[in-house]
């Protein structure tokens, strides 16, 4: 039987650049026919509010991005480039939008798994980006809207190894190469340092 210890509610309800530091080595959890498939996460990237120009709410609030508006400690996972899931973790205040996106992991469990869905390509590359992490752990538009913090929930974050500060670096989010400044060049990506990081949405 597999003992979940999903994070609280009260870790994603903080500011959203201290979220996504904070979630750097914490586990990503997936439950899936009683298996869990796992890994640390490694790299995030911060979205906040109207006036961030790099965010879907940068259009106001939309059937698609109402989750992002919501509680923290939800799911909002959306479809991009007609090929690639992506998630995204709802942190702040309800009624304000927010959200973190998990760019990449490091498998921990669940490896034979990862390796059926992921297995053409060197493990190194099996969850070095979003759009890949979502297939390797099977995220998709199921998950969008989902709490992270309830019971037996199949999809969630718990701790992990903390990640010092000498080993964390940040820059600007992947992507926005028709997003004006300053947000193209905002510094809310981090990651941890000595991880391979994907430079798309892969």
């Amino acid at each position: 039987m597999i003992v979940s210890s999903p994070l609280g509610r009260d870790f994603y309800d903080r500011p959203a650049l201290e979220v996504a530091r904070d979630l750097l080595g914490k586990t990503l959890v997936r439950i899936e026919s009683g298996d869990a498939i796992s890994g640390a996460i490694v790299e995030t990237e911060a979205y906040r509010g109207e006036e961030d120009l790099g965010c879907h709410c940068r259009a106001g609030r939309t059937p698609r991005t109402a989750v992002m508006y919501g509680p923290p400690g939800f799911v909002y996972v959306y479809f991009t480039y007609g090929m690639h899931w992506m998630l995204n973790i709802v942190v702040e205040k309800e009624g304000y939008p927010a959200a973190i996106l998990i760019r990449a992991i490091e498998p921990l469990s669940g490896l034979e798994i990862i390796a059926a869905r992921r297995g053409k390509q060197p493990q190194k590359l099996w969850t070095n980006g979003p759009g890949k992490l979502c297939q390797a752990l099977n995220i998709d538009k199921r998950f969008n809207g989902s709490d992270l913090c309830s019971e037996g929930a199949l999809l969630y974050v718990e701790d992990g190894e903390p990640v010092p500060e000498s080993s964390v670096t940040t820059g600007p989010r992947v992507g926005l190469n028709n997003v004006p400044e300053p947000w193209k060049s905002t510094p809310w990506r981090f990651r941890v340092s000595s991880t391979q990081s994907a430079q798309g949405d892969g």
